[in-house]
C-alpha cells in the first residue's frame, strides 16, 4: 500500500482518520507482568513518535487504552463491568466466535470526533502465540494511535523486521507523526487530507 488515502479508506469508501484527543492511559488485562512491561512499552514509544502525551489518569474513564488478553472469547462475558463500557459486548463476542477472529479493536469518540478510548481484544490462537510480544505490543500500539481504516494492513503488517527486532515501517511510523503535527486536523473527512499529510510526511523527512 503506497497511496496515503488508501489507509484511510474504508470498505464503503468512507475516508476518516482521526486521532487521540487526550493522553493516553493503558491497562492491560490477563497477561503477566513480564508482557505487561512489554506493552506498556510499546505503547510508550508509538505515543513519543506520534508527540503525544500519556498519563496516569483519565479523569472520565481511569484509563482509557485497555487491551484484553483471552484463549476463547466467551471469556469476555465474564469480565466484570465489561459490558457498562462495551455495550454490544454479547453480540460481539457471537460476531468475533463465528468469524473465527484473533484480535479485534473498537474505538470510542469524543464530540469533536477525536479518539477518547479504545478498547484492544486478543484471543491467543496459534497465530498469535506465534508472534513474540515485542512484535505482538508495536504492532497493537500501532493499530490503536490512529482511526486507521479497516483495511489499513489487511495485505502488510505496518511492521518491518530488521536483524530479527520489529521496527515500525517507515511510511507508517512518518505517517503517524504526520497525522499527530499541531497543524493537521485531530478528525478528518475529506480525502484532501491525505494530501496534507503526504505533505507532512515530505518536510518530517
Amino acid at each position: 500500500m503506497t497511496d496515503v488515502a488508501d489507509y484511510f479508506t474504508r470498505s464503503d469508501g468512507t475516508y476518516l482518520c482521526a486521532r487521540w484527543g487526550r493522553p493516553i492511559v493503558p491497562v492491560v488485562f490477563g497477561v503477566d507482568d513480564a508482557t505487561l512491561s512489554v506493552f506498556k512499552g510499546a505503547i510508550e514509544a508509538v505515543v513519543a513518535l506520534a508527540g503525544h502525551k500519556m498519563a496516569e489518569t483519565d479523569p472520565e474513564l481511569g484509563a482509557n487504552l485497555m487491551v484484553f488478553f483471552c484463549r476463547e472469547w466467551d471469556e469476555l462475558s465474564g469480565v466484570p463491568h465489561l459490558d457498562r463500557l462495551v455495550p454490544e459486548l454479547d453480540g460481539l463476542v457471537g460476531r468475533l466466535k463465528r468469524a473465527d477472529a484473533n484480535q479485534y479493536r473498537i474505538f470510542r469518540f469524543d464530540d469533536d470526533g477525536a479518539v477518547k478510548a479504545a478498547f484492544v481484544f486478543l484471543r491467543m490462537d496459534q497465530h498469535l502465540e506465534a508472534v513474540s510480544a515485542d512484535t505482538l505490543a508495536l504492532s497493537q500500539a500501532v493499530q490503536t494511535i490512529l482511526l486507521w481504516s479497516d483495511r489499513a494492513f489487511m495485505d502488510s503488517s505496518p511492521l518491518a523486521l530488521i536483524d530479527g527486532a520489529a521496527v515500525i515501517r517507515p511510511e507508517v511510523a512518518q505517517l503517524i507523526r504526520a497525522a499527530y503535527d499541531p497543524v493537521m486536523p485531530v478528525v478528518a473527512h475529506d480525502p484532501a487530507h491525505a494530501l496534507r499529510l503526504r505533505a507532512r510526511m515530505g518536510q518530517l523527512q
